[in-house]
């Protein structure tokens, strides 16, 4: 088969075309053809620079994947040759990723890609709307009448947890960057905040009455977590996808702290079956019209994936950027 590859870390110049030999089903797993991948912040950063995963780094990057399954092996149930599907399976941790045309997948990662999206669209989902589901659900168990600060209403993880929330019957406000108001308004939340204008008290008192958040997203992180916990109530709770430097406010408020690192499964072998689970429900609110995502208007093959890095670098790209086989 082909597949995009990389022998050493560095810039996209690193990638390169290459023959490898097509995966064979093996014990619990699936092969699947690939039909889409996404580009994630962390397979541009496992491509260029040392991260604790380095050391047992595959040729083949990329998690996300959407495809159709060409191959079951014994012990699998729930799958079968032909069924369209989509995960976060690899890319990392000695597993390869999904820049190629076949890729060997733990069964228990995958779900049954919704119905209602494109391969393209499937492809943007698994590895954001995991980490939105494990912060809003499995780690602060939003409720109805909760009211959820989610910073970075048009980010990749952003877009869907503003969803998920509104979902989970949450009262939401998110903030957002002017220049991508109009899309921010689309996503169903009920306030919208201005972070370049409205201060963090502004904003509390505007939406929380001046007491706080109960919980608060931050999928941001770096110098805004401060704000996050300034915007979270005593006793509240904040949830975020980036290590933090201080955490004397998270005392100073007794705060309940959540790190959501949905890496954790494939880099320790631990929780496969969390990930199926989770993208089989996010199958269902999609295929009910609650859940969308949003695609970069970029236009990619994954033979062109320095390009569709590139683009993630620029800072020009407007929802999840994605390439096709």
């Amino acid at each position: 088969m082909k597949a995009m590859i990389i022998k050493k870390i560095g810039s996209t110049e690193v990638f390169q075309l290459a023959e490898k030999a097509k995966p064979v089903a093996k014990v619990g797993h699936l092969v699947v053809e690939v039909k889409a991948t996404s580009v994630n912040p962390i397979d541009t950063m496992l491509r260029s620079i040392e991260l604790p995963w380095s050391a047992n780094l595959p040729e083949i990057l990329h998690g996300d994947v959407a495809g159709i399954v060409c191959e079951v092996g014994e012990g699998v149930t729930g799958f079968n040759v032909g069924d369209e599907v989509y995960g976060m399976a690899g890319g990392i941790n000695g597993v390869d990723g999904a820049l190629a045309e076949f890729m060997l997948v733990d069964a228990l990662l995958m779900a049954k890609k919704p119905k209602t999206l494109t391969m393209k669209q499937a492809a943007a989902l698994p590895l954001v709307a995991i980490t939105s589901y494990e912060a809003l659900v499995d780690k602060m168990n939003v409720q109805q009448g909760d009211k959820v600060l989610i910073h970075g209403a048009t980010g990749g993880v952003g877009h869907i947890a503003v969803q998920l929330a509104k979902v989970l019957g949450a009262n939401v406000t998110s903030t957002y960057s002017p220049a991508n108001e109009a899309l921010a308004k689309t996503l169903g939340a009920d306030n919208l905040v201005d972070y370049k204008t409205e201060s963090v008290s502004d904003y509390v008192k505007a939406h929380a009455g001046g007491v706080g958040f109960d919980k608060v997203f931050d999928t941001v992180a770096g110098d805004n977590i401060e704000k996050s916990f300034e915007a979270a109530k005593f006793n509240g709770q904040v949830a975020t996808i980036l290590p933090i430097a201080d955490p004397l406010q998270i005392a100073l408020k007794s705060l309940s702290f959540h790190s959501v690192l949905v890496l954790i499964p494939l880099c320790h072998g631990i929780n496969h079956a969390s990930h199926g689970r989770i993208l089989t429900e996010i199958a269902t609110l999609v295929d009910a019209g609650k859940i969308t995502p949003i695609i970069d208007e970029s236009d990619f093959s994954i033979w062109e994936v320095a390009k569709a890095h590139d683009r993630l670098a620029s800072g020009k790209a407007v929802g999840k950027i994605t390439l096709t086989v």
